[in-house]
């Protein structure tokens, strides 16, 4: 019925940039809030970032300086820029998204398979 597709994690040195994506697909009739949450080993998963389809935009404090979050509505796509990466950044990164599936005629809670992000050296 629809799903989200992350790509873009990887191994950045610190100090170093990465970009994520994630791409909503299949029978969609719109998308409410998109965002960015991620887990890093032993811990909780955490908020990283959201954004409303008109682009209001929230970050998490850790982050707030650092990335900066964007979509492309015609794409039903979300992006993560993440500058300055530290090590305490590493974790799996898992895409979010309120979706407006067709065949059900209502919105549902979906989640990615989620992106490793390394930071070390």
């Amino acid at each position: 019925q629809a799903q989200l597709v992350e790509s873009g994690g990887g191994l950045v040195q610190p100090g170093g940039s990465l970009r994520l994506s994630c791409t909503a697909s299949g029978n969609i009739f719109n998308i409410n809030n998109m965002g960015w949450y991620r887990q890093a080993p032993g811990k909780e998963r955490e908020l990283v970032a959201t954004i409303t389809t008109y682009g209001t935009t929230n970050y998490a404090n850790s982050v707030k300086t650092r990335f900066t979050i964007s979509r492309d509505n015609a794409r039903n796509t979300v992006y993560l820029q993440m500058n300055s990466l530290k090590p305490e950044d590493t974790a799996v990164y898992y895409c979010n998204a309120e979706v407006g599936v067709k065949l059900l005629g209502r919105y549902l809670d979906l989640w990615g398979q989620g992106t490793l992000v390394t930071v070390s050296s």
